[in-house]
C-alpha cells in the first residue's frame, strides 16, 4: 500500500498523519517530505501513526532519520497512536526507550 502524508501545522510544530506502509519503497517518500519541513527552535514535531499499516527496517530507519531532523533543529519529536505492531517492533529493538510516544496525537509525552 502507498504511503500518504498529511501535514497540519500547528502552534507547536508540524503534526504528520501517516497512512499505509511505511516500507523500502515508500520510507523515501517520508524523507523528501522531511526535507521540506521548517522546524524551528522549541517545536515538536509530532509523526501521527495511527494510519499505519506497516513499518519494516527501511520505515523505523525514516523514523530515526525525522528524530534526528528534530534534534537538529533544536526542536522535540514524537510519535503518536503506534499501531501495537509497530510499537512491539520499536521496543524489541530499544527505540522506546529512546523515542517519545504518545497514546493520542493530543495527549502528553511518556
Amino acid at each position: 500500500m502507498n504511503l500518504s502524508i498529511e501535514q497540519r501545522d500547528t502552534a507547536t510544530g508540524p503534526v504528520l498523519h501517516l497512512v499505509g506502509d511505511l516500507d523500502y519503497e515508500q520510507a523515501p517518500r517520508l524523507r523528501r517530505h522531511l526535507d521540506t519541513l521548517v522546524l524551528r527552535v522549541g517545536h515538536c514535531l509530532l509523526m501521527d501513526l495511527s494510519g499505519l499499516e506497516f513499518c519494516d527496517s527501511s520505515g523505523i530507519t525514516a523514523l530515526l532519520t525525522a528524530h534526528g531532523q528534530a534534534r537538529t533543529a533544536g526542536a522535540a519529536f514524537a510519535l503518536a497512536a503506534v499501531p501495537p505492531r509497530t510499537l512491539r517492533l520499536l521496543s524489541i529493538v530499544g527505540l522506546d526507550q529512546v523515542l517519545t510516544i504518545r497514546p493520542h496525537t493530543d495527549a502528553p509525552a511518556r
